[in-house]
């Protein structure tokens, strides 16, 4: 049975990166611009050996500065949010706990439109800013829970909460100074990739790169966590401090994920549920798979909101007509095991 595992198996390793792989090639090949699936792979073809491309300069420019950054930018992204979703569900063993839980949407979001409303033409000011926010979100919320007098994950759980409602407050408070910026903010809360060119893959890499590393290295203590952590302790582990540096790489990936993209919800819930129910419920199977299945399945999603209508659909919205009935079902799941 899938729940039973507990090690990583090299063929399910390999369907998850085909599937990538594939969901990569496919979002590269079509797009919102007719170019033809056999032309842009021609073009590929072409800027890896040198040939003859069928494509003209400016339809070679919206594959290479406009398709492929915003199809590598869906799979990190995807990834960032499914792993640190699956991070935050195991160190708060919660299974609907999120990657925004400790504050970081709400202090993205404060920060995002105290940007937009201040200078609402600098908006390559809004994607440090979002990710300072977020951080700062966090940092808020651990500190209030060491302030109330523990670390555990009811502390933590309750003070992201009182952080959340307290940053989004005054985000309100910040629109409404300037209500001629509603729409922005609105649009980058909606979530979306508009990239022009490799500046936002750039920014994003190197957090995700590193809080997927670590993630993935210390996925083994999330199962110990899982014990308890008078047992968690007995065995070496330091539950406090595991939480902590969990914590921190989920929120960094978190943070550099929002600062390119906005709010983008769902992913962190969907994703590691599908993970737990067709592979195992080990972290050491969920995260790295979740990392792989978060990609795939925010660069289909992305597909889904360029091609679907002539006008780009907010890849918020795309998400949640796909996740939200998927949490109603992991809610009805949750609330019967407690009855």
């Amino acid at each position: 049975m899938p729940g039973n595992v507990t090690r990583l198996r090299p063929l399910t390793m390999l369907v998850a990166v085909i599937a990538l792989l594939v969901a990569l090639v496919l979002a590269t090949l079509i797009g919102a611009a007719d170019l033809g699936w056999h032309r842009v792979l021609g073009e590929v073809v072409a800027e890896v050996t040198g040939g003859q491309s069928p494509l003209s300069a400016r339809e070679a420019a919206i594959v290479w500065q406009l398709r492929v950054p915003r199809v590598l930018l869906a799979g990190l992204v995807g990834a960032a949010l499914a792993m640190s979703g699956a991070t935050f569900q195991g160190v708060f063993r919660n299974p609907l706990a999120d990657p925004y839980l400790l504050g970081a949407a709400a202090g993205a979001g404060m920060a995002a439109t105290i940007v937009v409303v201040v200078a609402p033409a600098s908006g390559a000011l809004v994607p440090p800013a979002a990710f300072a926010g977020a951080l700062g979100g966090v940092a808020l919320s651990w500190l209030l829970g060491r302030s109330a007098g523990g670390t555990g994950t009811a502390t933590l759980l309750l003070a992201g909460v009182a952080v959340g409602s307290f940053l989004s407050a005054a985000q309100v408070f910040a629109q409404q100074l300037n209500t001629e910026t509603i729409r922005q903010v609105y649009t980058w809360m909606l979530g979306g990739l508009n990239v022009s060119g490799w500046r936002e893959v750039l920014i994003a890499v190197p957090y995700i790169g590193v809080a997927a590393v670590l993630l993935c290295v210390c996925a083994r203590l999330l199962d110990v966590l899982s014990l308890g952590d008078a047992e968690a302790a007995s065995l070496g582990v330091h539950p406090a401090r595991v939480r902590l540096l969990l914590l921190a790489a989920a929120s960094l990936a978190t943070a550099a994920a929002v600062s390119v993209s906005g709010l983008i919800g769902f992913v962190g819930i969907v994703v590691p549920h599908v993970v737990r129910l067709l592979a195992g419920a080990s972290y050491r199977v969920v995260i790295p798979l979740s990392l792989l299945g978060g990609a795939v399945f925010l660069i289909a999603a992305d597909q889904v909101a360029r091609t679907v209508m002539p006008g780009e659909l907010p890849l918020g919205v795309v998400t949640a007509f796909a996740g939200a009935p998927f949490f109603v079902a992991v809610l009805r799941s949750s609330l019967g095991k407690v009855s």
